[in-house]
This record gives structure tokens, sequence and C-alpha cells, in this order.
């Protein structure tokens, strides 16, 4: 045989692996939006310190939901942690009407997410969405919440348009969910009442003392806005790399873990990488179920990788 036909035939028999080789590096970087929500951060922060740990590298990019989706529509993202459902149903509807995404799984049972009040609110007896008006002046008329756009904050400018419990005189503060908790805190602090958009998982729940309110179900849903929160990605991503969709499908937390990598992050001054590895360091059983059926990026059992990369 001659040197030309050698060639020609290691080439063609290199065909397949080069191939291979092209679909891992097209898959090596997972791209991941976040909202600026404290959940989010943490969930995203378990993501990347496993993918990152199985050879891929992630990106987690700061993006409000509504501008997260778009660009989940322009193959820009290729998955969300955080699609609150039926909080988000409106922009779920879009994106299944372009056919732009997909659900991977549930990756939360047993989240709430409605307005609450401080202690101060409590002890004056509002327990419901009704009770709110009638103590308008003690509340400045505000009801606080997380950044411009949210759906959840649409859901209170709605409400207020029509006027509904009495509140067509109020005022939604849109701000980031930091920001609205500083407002909270300034009230816990003084003994004011405070009207705020509140959920769980979240430190919240032990931070302050509050009251979830009762009759939202029209803005929030039924049993405090009782919510389940689903895994997306862009249409088409998890046939182009089934490894790192299989790890995102298997991450189903519970509301007591979540709310510990969150602590860290809000009450301790961790990072959300710091808080997630604590947790996982914590927890290394949780490992075997969340590696099951998943390698590294170069086809390496999983398990052992994240086992080093977390000094286990």
């Amino acid at each position: 045989m001659t040197r030309t036909r050698i060639a020609l035939a290691l080439a063609t028999a290199l065909l397949p692996l080069a191939a291979q080789a092209d679909d891992a590096a097209q898959c090596g970087a997972v791209r991941l939006f976040d909202p600026g929500w404290t959940d989010i951060n943490a969930t995203n922060a378990v993501a990347t310190t496993l993918l990152s740990a199985l050879g891929y590298t992630p990106e987690v990019k700061t993006l409000s939901v509504i501008v997260g989706y778009e660009a989940m529509k322009a193959g820009e993202i290729d998955a969300f942690l955080g699609n609150w459902m039926p909080a988000q149903q409106k922009f779920i509807d879009d994106l299944n009407a372009a056919k732009a995404v997909e659900v991977l799984g549930q990756n939360l049972e047993g989240a709430k997410f409605t307005l609450a009040v401080t202690s101060a609110a409590g002890q004056m007896g509002v327990k419901d969405f009704k009770d709110l008006a009638p103590l308008g002046e003690a509340f400045d008329r505000k009801i606080h919440g997380i950044e411009a756009g949210a759906p959840a904050n649409e859901s209170i400018q709605k409400m207020i348009d029509a006027n509904d419990f009495g509140l067509g005189d109020w005022e939604l503060v849109a701000s980031s969910e930091q920001g609205m908790l500083a407002q909270v805190a300034r009230g816990q602090d003084s003994d004011a009442p405070v009207v705020f958009l509140a959920w769980a998982p979240h430190p919240m729940n032990t931070r302050f003392d509050l009251t979830y309110l009762a009759g939202g179900d029209a803005y929030f849903g039924p049993d405090y806005g009782g919510a389940d929160v689903y895994t997306l990605a862009r249409s088409g991503w998890s046939g182009a790399c089934p490894n790192a969709a299989q790890l995102l499908r298997n991450l189903v937390f519970t509301i007591e873990a979540e709310s510990t990598i969150m602590g860290g992050i809000l009450d301790d001054g961790q990072t959300p990488d710091e808080s997630a590895k604590a947790w996982l360091k914590a927890n290394p059983a949780t490992l075997e179920r969340w590696l099951t059926g998943v390698t590294t990026l170069d086809s390496a059992p999983a398990l052992p990788a994240a086992q080093a990369a977390l000094g286990l």
C-alpha cells in the first residue's frame, strides 16, 4: 500500500473519532442563566460544581427571566433551573408556541410563593390579602416585590390595576431580591409592618417571623402559591449533549437542601460555589444519586471524578 493510500485509510478510520471530539467540544460549554434569585444561585452553583468536576466549562449569565427566556429562544442559553410554575405559565406558553424549550424534569416540589407580612403586621391581625387595605397607612400603601418584569411582580400590578382587595391606590416597589429583603429587615428591626413577596425554599423563613397571606389564589395559585420548579433546556440541546442533560435531569432538590445552601450564601457570607461545595461535602451520598447514568465529558466514570474534585 502506498503512503498516500495509508494516509487516506487512516484519515477515513479517524473520521468518527474526529466527529465525536467535535461533539464533545460543542457540549463542553454549558450555558445557564440566573435571574439573581438566591435559590437559583444555589441550584446553579451545585450544577456548575458538578459540571466542572466532570470536565465541562459551565457559564452562568445573570439575566432577567424575560431576557433569559429570549436568550433560550435564540439558542444563546442551554438550560435554566428556575422555571417556577404556575407563576411563569405565560412565558412557558410563549416558549412552547415557538418550540424553543423542552422540560428536562421537575427539580423541586413543595415550594410556595405569595405575599407575606412581617411580625408587626401579623400582630395587627393581617392574615389575608383582604386585611391589607384597611391598614394602608401603616404599610405606606406599598407592596415590595423583586426585579422589574418578574412574573410575580406582574401579578401584583395586575391586582393593583384591578383594585382587587381595595388595593387600587397601592404601589408596587420593584427591587432586587436583596433590596427587598433589606426593606423587610428594616421593618423587622423597627417593628414596622411590611408586605412583600415571600417564598420557600429560602432562609427568610427562619430569619424573619413572617406570615404568609391567604386569599391570593387568583394571582398566585392555591396553597399559598404552591409551586413546582422545573429544569428547562433549549430545544435540541439534550439530544446533542445527552450526558450533560442527564446530569441536569438528575438534579432534584429538597426544600431543606436548597434552604441550607441559600443560608450559606445569605447568612454566612459564602459565595454560591463555596456554599454548594460545603453542602456537597456534608452530603456525599447525594452524589451517587445525582451522577447515576452520567460520565465525565471524556466518558470516564463520573462519581470518582466528582469525589476527587470535592476532596472526598
